[in-house]
């Protein structure tokens, strides 16, 4: 199992030279990845290309970015840039989003998201691996009067998807990488997320999937008034229909409940729960929570943990 960090502040955006030095103090720290966030500020494939780029054996990722109001062909061209730039370290995570963000932001109907999906990847996977595309969908249409293939951009870039659901989950088993769930805790993956595009993969004929499980949690001494913080800034997604399920099949009630705070060997028993759950990768979210201080003690510890 390898472990990583999503360098995304949860009360911040910070400077791109900040960035680039907060990734640099995650490698030397032994951690194998760090992943970026996509909201309505910063471009996520190119901040990624630039930290991959600064900061040499550092595997970097975006989970994940939403598909409405975006192309497979301008994916495609983002994703390929950011692998040639980092020399193959680039990891491309898709998302649906939600109704609210999307409708709002860009005006557009979130209607029919599980066919959206499934015809984006469709069309995205040959722009990846060879530069070409002919495809005429539904709701979509990608095609290439000439090569979109990126010079250097190999190995091919990997595709994760952001599914839960069964529906996403039997789409990326069949099309993506992997996927990367959220507040999907050991229960919810074991039982019910792991074993679904597990089979989806298995029944296309495709590689074993990838479980990248992004997981909110600090090593900390003040796990309570850390959680209580957590609560706040999860709140959000027990209003995503998505995300309630998923909690509820975690058997928690609330989102924080999830987060895996407390000492050194609290937190190293929970990180490997999530492996005996089928998670092939684990990358802590908001370790940013409880401070300075917290955040490096936690980084230190899956750092260890990666090189164990």
């Amino acid at each position: 199992m390898t472990l990583g960090v999503t360098l995304s502040s949860t009360s911040r955006q910070l400077p791109v030279d900040s960035t680039v030095a907060l990734a640099r103090e995650a490698r030397d720290a032994g951690l194998h990845s760090a992943w970026f966030g996509q909201t309505f500020a910063y471009d996520s494939p190119s901040l990624a290309a630039i930290v991959g780029r600064e900061v040499p054996g550092l595997h970097v990722g975006t989970a994940a970015i939403p598909i409405f109001g975006r192309h497979p062909l301008l994916v495609s061209s983002q994703a390929q840039t950011a692998q040639a730039a980092t020399g193959g370290r680039y990891h491309l995570g898709l998302a649906l989003g939600t109704k609210h963000l999307t409708e709002t932001g860009f005006g557009l109907p979130y209607e029919r998201p599980v066919k959206l999906l499934r015809e984006f990847l469709t069309a995205l996977r040959p722009l990846l691996e060879t530069g070409e595309a002919d495809f005429h969908g539904e709701l979509l249409t990608a095609t290439t009067p000439y090569s979109a293939a990126v010079p250097g951009a190999r190995p091919p870039v990997p595709v994760l998807v952001a599914a839960m659901g069964p529906q996403t989950l039997r789409v990326s088993g069949e099309l993506a990488d992997g996927i990367l769930p959220f507040l999907a805790g050991p229960r919810a993956l074991a039982e019910h997320v792991v074993p679904a595009v597990t089979a989806a993969a298995e029944a296309a004929g495709r590689p074993a999937p990838r479980i990248v499980a992004l997981v909110p949690g600090a090593v900390t001494s003040d796990a309570e008034g850390v959680r209580r913080r957590a609560a706040e800034a999860l709140a959000l997604y027990e209003r995503v229909p998505s995300y309630q399920r998923v909690i509820e099949l975690s058997g928690v009630e609330r989102a924080a409940d999830l987060a895996v705070l407390g000492d050194e060997e609290t937190v190293a028993a929970e990180v490997r729960r999530y492996r005996e759950a089928g998670a092939t990768e684990v990358v802590f979210t908001a370790t940013d929570l409880s401070g300075e201080d917290d955040r490096r003690r936690t980084w230190k510890l899956l750092g260890e943990l990666s090189a164990g």
